[in-house]
């Protein structure tokens, strides 16, 4: 007789390719009896489930000890539950022949990995009825309960935490095993309302009516589901503990209906978590295409702006330009720093979103990638760095001309009061009916005339110096100074015509005169250059002047302080000359002469001498106060340089310091991640703390730019430079804030541990010897060996030193960054959902098609996720294709690209 041997009630495990039974509780022993109550639900329960088997090959049994004897039915059976052929029964009526075919039988159940302890075929063919129900119960446990495993628990285990689950939403169920946790009927039926809602009415079912309740759920079954009635529902009531084997055969046969439903609810659950991810990113990504798009515009429309260099034709205009590039720096640039530097966050969060995602990297549309708004960004700059010089140069410039032009029209003034009359008093024939004494008078006032008209000859020549400049300086009202230094030039010219002829026609009767009176000539020799040197102090003690610090203020004083020094000098030259005048007075009336009127030789009088003088007096006073009141404002200036450089001498060094800080903070490890960003975060806040000062330095500099003060020898350092220190400096612990969280997101979700992560950062640390915060080629290779990589220097070695190289630096730089090691070290001990996997899910919703339908994806996912799909599937095209069939697999595939395939 051939020994088999079992273990009932028992768990399948599979370990390399072979699969091995442990022994659990509740064996079957053959020198015990079974209790009648548990005996009679099994002849029940495994009857029904072999006749729900045996009902295929169209026979069934009546008693279960009784129609195995023979063995055909048992080969039978096993031939249905397994879907192979046995060997060829014998068909003989002798004992014999029925230990043969259930030895056949036997022998199957063993060859599937099967040992059957305490069952020979002798007592199967002796009708030996618990040795029958402890083989059917084994053949149940191989063929419909082995397979069952959730989380990787064994058969029993796998099935009862399926239970639990399915039945956890319901009231006044709580399965913990497979006897009494049945007994009441209520599992039964939250098993079959979970899958089939529209089967029971769920809420109408009482804890306190079993019987009605097992029998609803029996029925249901039965009627809708195909699970033949293998139970009876008072035997349980009735029974204090019912059968486990029992209740396990029947609840086996709800987990093989409802398997096909559990695939579609574990694959429609693996789509939606791909399609989330996937919805998210492209959110991300949108929003970056948004944002980029909105800061390229700005620039586009700020550069040209800045780029215009049409100059304005007065002061006030220029500076409201340069009040609007004020407004432009401190209101409207600082936002759009902001905004650029979020942008550059984003797009790394992105990036580190889709590796962890195992999505292929995002590529910004053509014009919006990071670079292209780095280099618009620098032409901004550019630009802006251009305007500013320009507007600074314009405002000088327009001062320089509003002096030159206000100095023009003095002079010019001047001029034409001078000349005057001048051609009248040229062209008079005055001579040609007077005496000798009067004609050498004549010749000699026109000699005194000439001695004038030379003396104007440099007010000439500088009016038109002052007119050429204006003109090479590009004066907007050019023209007009243009048209009236031509008037006083051609006037010039006719007045020197005039003078020459009446000088000629003067000396052709010169013969005719006689000596003129001495003391008159040299009075009007001596009161003319007097009364031009008047003429020119006042004209001096009246010129606008323009200085921009205390040297050039200093240099003025100076300058008035020896001219006053003169002034006692020529005051003898005006009480000489006026003697002179006196002396005239004293002959004539000696000699007893009455003087005919003034001075025959000049028309300068003792008087106008007097009144100029005067003028001259009054003068010296007012210049005095003028340059003391600009001496006062450029000690102010001083005073306004002094204060900016004393707050920009201690900005700049400390933007410096909080720049190498932060470098060193990025390379030193202190604490968890989560540490590191909270140091981070209170750096920044006291980085931010700080920014009353950046706008005070600004206010400072506003001053110093409405002041017109265009140098500072007290410091070294720029508003421009200390502002753009300052971007940086917030764009740097930014972006060491974002490296951080980066970080942290590749940790979570690789479930990398702290420890990992201190070791890689360590390692990565160690071997950054520069502290350039990569590892070139050379230092990476010696990072791999020391974390256990055989990449040394032979054939092998290179081959996967080249392998591992083409994953962490793609384009070729040589230099290897943290984000790209950690992304390589994760990569390397996590798995990930891939295409495969995801065109698996959409296969099982499909039912094994190789299209889907957008009403099968309606049913299965959840609305805005079905309509995601099916906005982006392409039609299926394939020879078994139907109307309105999609292509999962091509979707599947853009998801993840066409390497993850």
């Amino acid at each position: 007789m051939v020994d088999y041997h079992a273990a009932n009630n028992q768990s399948l495990y599979s370990a390399g390719g072979q699969q091995i039974y442990m022994e659990q509780e509740n064996d079957w022993d053959r020198d015990l009896l079974l209790d009648p109550a548990w005996e009679k639900q099994q002849r029940k329960t495994f009857t029904a489930w072999c006749n729900s088997h045996l009902r295929k090959a169209g026979t069934q049994i009546e008693n279960i000890e009784e129609d195995f004897r023979d063995g055909l039915k048992l080969m039978l059976l096993l031939e249905v539950i397994s879907g192979e052929r046995l060997p060829k029964p014998e068909r003989g009526k002798m004992r014999v022949h029925k230990i043969n075919n259930v030895n056949k039988a036997l022998d199957f159940i063993a060859s599937k990995g099967v040992k059957l302890v305490s069952i020979g075929a002798e007592e199967i063919v002796d009708g030996n009825a618990k040795m029958t129900l402890g083989m059917i119960w084994t053949i149940i446990l191989r063929f419909a309960i082995q397979d069952i495993s959730v989380e990787e628990t064994s058969a029993k285990e796998g099935l009862l935490l399926w239970c639990q689950r399915k039945t956890a939403p319901y009231k006044n169920v709580n399965v913990q095993n497979f006897h009494i946790s049945w007994k009441d009927g209520l599992a039964f039926n939250a098993l079959i309302h979970r899958h089939r809602p529209e089967l029971i009415d769920y809420d109408k079912l009482r804890k306190d009516d079993p019987v009605t309740n097992l029998n609803n759920a029996f029925e249901v079954a039965e009627r809708y589901l195909d699970i033949p009635k293998m139970l009876d529902a008072e035997d349980i009531v009735n029974t204090a503990r019912p059968d486990e084997k029992a209740i396990m055969t029947y609840v086996s046969s709800f987990y093989h209906a409802f398997s096909g439903a559990q695939k579609a609810e574990t694959a429609a659950n693996r789509i939606c978590k791909v399609l989330a991810v996937n919805q998210e990113n492209e959110h991300l990504m949108e929003d970056y295409e948004k944002l980029a798009s909105d800061l390229l515009e700005w620039i586009r429309r700020t550069i040209p702006w800045l780029e215009n260099r049409a100059p304005e034709k007065t002061m006030t205009e220029m500076q409201q330009k340069l009040e609007d590039f004020r407004d432009y720096r401190r209101v409207h640039k600082p936002p759009k720093v902001q905004e650029k530097c979020q942008l550059e966050i984003n797009f790394n969060t992105l990036q580190t979103k889709l590796r962890l995602s195992n999505r292929p990297a995002f590529m910004p549309s053509e014009g919006r990638m990071v670079s292209d708004i780095n280099g618009a960004w620098h032409k901004l700059e550019g630009a802006e760095k251009g305007y500013e010089e320009w507007l600074l140069n314009e405002i000088r410039r327009l001062e320089r001309l509003d002096h030159l032009a206000e100095k023009f029209r003095q002079k010019a003034a001047i001029h034409e009061s001078w000349t005057d009359g001048k051609e009248a008093m040229l062209t008079q024939k005055d001579y040609e009916t007077a005496t000798l004494s009067e004609i050498k008078a004549l010749l000699k006032k026109h000699e005194a005339f000439e001695s004038d008209l030379a003396a104007h000859q440099d007010r000439v020549e500088q009016i038109a110096a002052i007119a050429q400049e204006l003109n090479e300086l590009d004066y907007y009202d050019s023209p007009s100074v243009n048209a009236r230094c031509q008037k006083i030039c051609e006037q010039w010219d006719a007045l020197g015509s005039l003078t020459q002829s009446r000088r000629e026609s003067l000396e052709r009767t010169e013969k005719q005169l006689e000596s003129i009176d001495e003391l008159y000539l040299e009075y009007a020799k001596r009161a003319a250059p007097f009364n031009n040197w008047m003429e020119g102090a006042m004209e001096d003690l009246q010129d606008m002047f323009i200085v921009h610090n205390i040297e050039e203020i200093q240099g003025l004083i100076t300058a008035h302080d020896q001219f006053k020094s003169t002034l006692p000098e020529a005051n003898k030259e005006r009480e000489s000359i006026q003697a002179i005048q006196a002396e005239v007075h004293k002959i004539a009336q000696y000699n007893g002469i009455k003087l005919a009127g003034n001075n025959p030789y000049t028309t300068i009088t003792p008087q106008s001498i007097d009144k100029k003088w005067e003028k001259v007096q009054q003068l010296v006073p007012q210049r005095d106060q003028a340059l003391q009141e600009e001496l006062a404002r450029q000690q102010s200036n001083d005073h306004l340089r002094r204060q900016f450089a004393n707050q920009a001498n201690m900005i700049g060094p400390w933007i410096q310091n909080k720049m190498e800080e932060i470098g060193r903070i990025s390379i030193e490890m202190n604490g968890t991640l989560e540490d590191q960003l909270t140091h981070l975060r209170q750096y920044e806040q006291s980085i931010i703390e700080y920014k009353p000062n950046i706008d005070q330095l600004e206010g400072d500099h506003q001053l110093i730019q409405e002041a017109l003060i265009f140098d500072n020898k007290y410091t070294a350092y720029t508003m421009e430079h200390l502002r753009v220190g300052w971007e940086q400096l917030l764009t740097t612990i930014a972006r060491t804030i974002n490296e951080i969280e980066n970080q942290i997101l590749t940790r979570d979700a690789k479930g990398i541990s702290q420890e990992q992560l201190h070791e890689y950062r360590t390692s990565f640390n160690h071997f950054d010897k520069d502290h350039s915060g990569v590892l070139h080629a050379e230092e990476f290779k010696a990072c791999l060996i020391s974390l256990g990589y055989d990449v040394e220097n032979n054939k092998q070695g290179d081959a996967e030193f080249a392998r591992i190289m083409g994953i962490v630096d793609p384009n070729n730089s040589g230099a290897v960054t943290f984000q790209a090691f950690i992304d390589f070290m994760s990569r390397e001990t996590t798995d990930t959902d891939t295409a495969d996997q995801v065109i698996a899910s959409f296969k099982i919703l499909a039912g094994d098609k190789n299209y889907i339908t957008a009403e099968e994806l309606r049913r299965e996912l959840p609305p805005d996720q079905a309509e995601y799909c099916i906005a982006r599937m392409a039609p299926y095209t394939g020879p078994d294709a139907v109307p309105g069939a999609l292509d999962y697999m091509s979707f599947s595939t853009a998801l993840y690209g066409e390497s993850d395939l």
